[in-house]
């Protein structure tokens, strides 16, 4: 049953939310349904943030994430609506769930979609640890999910519960060990740890500076195997955006916001220039920012209400760069799965590089290649689609990118460097030639397009500093009224933790209210909102 607002409080009655990518629109949906007026306002001309798509000649490509995983996470949001991920998403498992491709070394390994952890432990002359690590990263991800990820860590009775004191001993050592060292006592083949190392990519880092707490990353691809969403992620954007209008949010496009206001300590709407150039005063109970938190500090917010001095944004780290490249090839390339993952044999340099401790080589590079037209309509007729991933360190002086090659000469160079190195490691030696379509995007583009800091791909790294409730406020310890959503604040990067940064938006909304209690007492995100 629900219960009404302290004294004293009225219950938020307006809502903008700033950022139509994951965690504004699941924002929007979830303040909705708690009987809010909600608008989205979006800078660009289309939802999704960093998960957009670019459509030429033909060929669908996709600009932003590509794997599907924690499947647990879509499926509680979905359910809050009366629905599900099965409902909404069109979900096929690939097997393999992906090709790792090693420097010199002519095979390919495929991990197969069943029978995983069998097919690593035939490289393990002790496979015994090997299971020991999975059984670990299973009851970690379990842990995490159920008592870690959907907590704001805002009040004391956050850190005293019984189950996470009882492991408290186990994550403790979890969090002070590095998951490189971790792997290295249940793997003893090098392929092997690698394959266990690379999802730190995924959090922004590298095994070395991650946590072992995020092994658990390992029950995602290798236990539960991989899905993908046919018709990419533009159809699960979709499918988030009908929620929210579904609830009654209002998702506008080409507006870009220029200032948060604020009266008596709390935020009170926003100043947005529309897409004709117009301008427009928007009045909110609460303003909701999935920007990137560095813009939202810097730029929207007046110096007072500011939380982070110039000084922490030059100690954080921003975790990685990026270069894409996107390949309309002519003819097949069986040789490459859907995904596929290029490891070097001192892939240490590459993170040291990435993390600004070396200077930046050349080829080759761990890289990330993934062909949506081996499971999806994404190519015409006798064509093939890929999107490159190739990590770089941070740093909008590498330029941009462009069609047909057009872009600044470090970041084409780049491209055409993993074009050379990706036909010789997977035999496809005529690949350039064949290219018919080709676009780069470098990290300039993801300062310009997405206000990313320092032209960050992915957002702030998952070191210890910089993980769970370290990482950064989903309320304005400076304004009220104000919260965060998205990959720059709690709990991180990827889509699931940016659809349950939209929940813990919610949970924090309410606490500082005095919300709602659902029926069935849990957390409180089910049912209307009665006004005070």
């Amino acid at each position: 049953m629900s219960r009404r607002a302290r004294p004293g409080r009225r219950y938020p009655r307006t809502a903008v939310v700033i950022g139509g990518g994951f965690s504004g629109l699941a924002t929007a949906a979830l303040l909705a349904q708690d009987g809010l007026e909600v608008t989205v306002l979006e800078a660009r001309d289309a939802l999704g943030g960093r998960a957009g798509e670019w459509r030429h000649r033909g060929f669908r490509f996709e600009t932003g994430p590509s794997w599907y995983l924690m499947p647990e996470v879509f499926d509680r949001f979905f359910a809050r609506f009366g629905t599900s991920a099965a409902a909404e998403l069109d979900l096929l498992r690939l097997d393999p769930a992906y090709r790792v491709f090693f420097e010199g070394d002519d095979t390919a390994f495929d991990l197969p979609a069943d029978d995983a952890l069998q097919a690593l432990q035939a490289r393990e002359s002790s496979p015994g640890p090997l299971e020991a690590y999975l059984d670990s990263a299973a009851e970690t991800y379990r842990l995490a999910t159920e008592r870690l990820l959907y907590s704001t860590f805002s009040s004391p009775r956050d850190f005293l519960d019984p189950t996470l004191l009882r492991r408290l001993p186990r994550l403790l050592r979890l969090l002070g060990e590095p998951l490189e060292g971790f792997i290295a006592r249940h793997a003893q083949d090098e392929k092997v740890r690698k394959i266990l190392g690379y999802p730190a990519v995924f959090l922004g880092t590298s095994p070395s500076a991650a946590p072992s707490l995020y092994h658990l990353m390992s029950h995602l691809d290798i236990t539960q195997s991989v899905l993908y969403p046919k018709g990419g992620f533009r159809a699960v954007v979709d499918a988030v955006a009908r929620v929210a209008q579904g609830q009654g949010a209002r998702l506008r496009t080409g507006c870009r916001v220029r200032h948060i206001t604020a009266s008596a300590g709390r935020a009170t709407g926003v100043h947005v220039t529309t897409a004709d150039g117009g301008r427009e005063f928007l009045p909110a109970d609460v303003v909701v920012s999935s920007a990137d938190m560095h813009v939202t500090e810097t730029q929207l917010l007046q110096p007072e209400h500011r939380s982070r001095s110039a000084r922490a944004w030059r100690r954080r780290d921003p975790g990685p760069g990026a270069v894409l490249a996107l390949l309309g090839v002519e003819g097949e390339l069986p040789e490459l799965a859907h995904h596929s993952l290029l490891f070097t044999e001192d892939w240490q340099r590459g993170f040291d590089e990435i993390a600004g401790r070396r200077p930046a080589g050349g080829p080759p590079r761990s890289l990330y290649v993934c062909r949506p037209s081996a499971t999806d309509d994404v190519a015409p007729a006798g064509h093939e689609n890929l999107f490159v991933l190739i990590p770089t360190a941070a740093d909008v002086s590498l330029g941009a990118g462009g069609v047909d090659g057009s872009g600044d000469s470090g970041v084409e160079r780049i491209v055409d460097e993993s074009i050379e190195q990706i036909a010789a490691w997977a035999g496809v030696e005529d690949l350039a030639s064949r290219i018919v379509v080709r676009r780069s995007i470098g990290p300039a583009d993801f300062a310009r397009d997405f206000g990313a800091w320092r032209g960050g791909a992915l957002g702030p790294a998952h070191t210890l500093r910089q993980s769970a409730f370290l990482r950064g406020p989903v309320r304005s310890p400076k304004l009220g009224g104000l919260y965060y959503a998205g990959a720059t604040t709690m709990p991180g990067i990827g889509v699931p933790m940016c659809l349950i940064s939209a929940e813990l938006v919610r949970t924090a909304m309410r606490a500082d209210v005095g919300g709602v209690r659902s029926t069935d007492g849990s957390d409180g995100t089910s049912g209307a909102v009665a006004h005070a």
